[in-house]
């Protein structure tokens, strides 16, 4: 009997345990199937629209707009023939192949499987037709085609240009956006009308205050696009878009304003800061007669503290620089930026060349002849930052001993100035071009009047090669005569910066030519 008993209590006890794991193993799998629920709740929750903001907006027309905001956007709707990589590499775009026929003469190859976003067939009819519009309005993209003189359509898929003169790296002209000819066969080409584009996003609808983009169809693998609307809010002022960006309503902002930071404070926010196009430089008349001396050349160069430029006049929100070229571009790696700064070297140098200071000039005598070190040194009036950076250079060089005469011209005589070349000195400040052409910097009369034999040959040898490895070799050279012949003084770029939501993720890669790199990725 008390067998029997132990017995049942045996088989209660196992039929507990079996209800329990059941009860367990079912409550398990429902906390699974919330869990896989809640994952899936919150995939479909995730945002797909991204949005920005212009300033000022004029017209989405990337040929007619003047509005850097709007040109930077415009660049997912409209596509060129071709276009720049992250390290300002040229690569194809709709063009899928060119050719260099003659110094003067380019054949291109358009790809013959592309469309516009109303479903028309891209060909070379639009490059050409975008190439007339460039030569006859007023655009930003002026300069790309101004040496062209004919435009001939080949075939469907094949345009020969033919330029007045040679232009050093011509292909790098062609990043301007192509628009559709049969598009404008009915319509008049004015800032009004909103063209279509080949890009990956297209205008779907014009609100008073906003542009909406859309997955263009017909771009290539539109449909791994993780961002399915673009809202691209008009705003009335610069400083509008800044609170809006500060405010959430706004994920991406882009500006050359270095004082970006004092106006969206720092926090809130993720950013990228690069080396801008402006490079402000120093050009030396090296067929002066006191500057055809390269070590007073040197010793000048080696007199300037540019950190204390950057940080005096521009707050440390710009880049030192050493070559024009050494802002990221993969044709020209060396970051070197301190030019050899050093007060007792450069004092060293004039003395060992046989200078003397005295009575408050360096001096020396040739052939029973005194030379004295002074130096006319020009800048533009009008430009009030670079007065003050002229300045700054002036009281830097005049405590080494160097007797400076500080030339403030108008716009006009400083325009003459650098045509006729009758300066010591001139401060000058240019926007970098999109290709690696130095002919400013080596070609026929260049800022410096410097010629150099090894230089023209390099210079005639890169315009004509497509080899990566000797390219790099070659502008590699180039840096260094730079550096050490000293016929100019590279002082610093502007700062470009790209600040974004936190919220926004994927990869953000921007250079100043393009900021989407990688968009195909962006989500929210």
């Amino acid at each position: 009997m008390k067998t029997k008993y132990f017995k049942y209590i045996f088989i209660i006890f196992a039929i507990a345990i079996m209800i329990f794991a059941i009860i367990k193993i079912k409550g398990d799998e429902q906390k699974k199937e919330n869990t896989t629920t809640e994952t899936k709740q919150e995939e479909t929750t995730e945002v797909t629209e991204l949005k920005l903001g212009v300033a000022s907006f004029d017209s989405i027309n990337p040929i007619l707009s003047k509005n850097k905001n709007v040109q930077d956007i415009s660049k997912i709707i409209f596509e060129p023939l071709m276009t720049l990589t992250k390290d300002y590499k040229l690569e194809y775009c709709l063009a899928k192949e060119w050719a260099k026929q003659s110094e003067t003469v380019y054949l291109i190859k358009v790809k013959d499987n592309r469309k516009w976003a109303d479903g028309q067939k891209f060909t070379a009819d639009d490059v050409k037709f975008t190439i007339d519009r460039l030569k006859d309005s007023n655009t930003i993209y002026s300069a790309n085609v101004q040496h062209v003189t004919t435009v001939e359509v080949v075939d469907s898929t094949t345009i020969r240009i033919t330029l007045d003169q040679e232009v050093p790296f011509f292909e790098y002209n062609l990043t301007f956006p192509i628009l559709s000819s049969s598009y404008y066969s009915d319509k008049e080409f004015n800032p009004d009308i909103v063209p279509v584009g080949t890009g990956m996003y297209k205008v779907s609808d014009v609100q008073n205050s906003a542009l909406i983009l859309t997955k263009n169809e017909n771009y290539p693998d539109s449909d791994k696009l993780k961002i399915d609307k673009i809202t691209v809010s008009i705003y009335s002022s610069i400083g509008e878009l800044y609170n809006s960006f500060k405010t959430g309503s706004v994920d991406l902002i882009s500006t050359q304003n270095s004082n970006l930071k004092d106006i969206i404070g720092t926090i809130g926010y993720q950013e990228k800061e690069m080396k801008g196009r402006e490079h402000d430089f120093i050009a030396f008349n090296t067929q002066g007669e006191i500057l055809s001396q390269l070590n007073v050349r040197k010793s000048i160069c080696y007199s300037i503290d540019k950190s204390n430029i950057v940080s005096s006049v521009y707050g440390d929100k710009y880049y030192t620089s050493s070559f024009p070229l050494d802002y990221g571009n993969w044709i020209y790696q060396e970051q070197d930026s301190s030019a050899g700064y050093n007060l007792e070297q450069a004092k060293q140098i004039l003395v060992d060349d046989g200078w003397s200071y005295k009575y408050k000039y360096w001096q020396k005598t040739i052939n029973y002849r005194t030379q004295r070190i002074s130096l006319n040194f020009v800048v533009k009036a009008s430009d009030a930052n670079r007065v003050a950076v002229a300045q700054n250079i002036k009281t830097q060089l005049e405590n080494q001993g160097f007797r400076i005469n500080l030339i403030k011209a108008n716009d006009t005589q400083y325009q003459s100035y650098l045509t006729n070349k009758n300066y010591d000195m001139i401060l000058c400040s240019m926007n970098l071009s999109v290709s690696p052409d130095l002919s400013t910097f080596f070609g026929t009369n260049n800022l410096a009047n410097y010629s150099n034999e090894e230089v023209t040959n390099i210079m005639n040898e890169v315009k004509n090669s497509n080899d990566e490895n000797k390219l790099k070799q070659d502008y590699k050279r180039l840096g260094e005569i730079y550096k050490s012949e000293m016929p100019y003084l590279s002082l610093y770029n502007n700062k470009y910066t790209v600040a974004y939501s936190t919220g926004l993720a994927g990869t953000l890669e921007p250079n100043w030519f393009y900021q989407f790199y990688n968009i195909k990725d962006w989500h929210k």
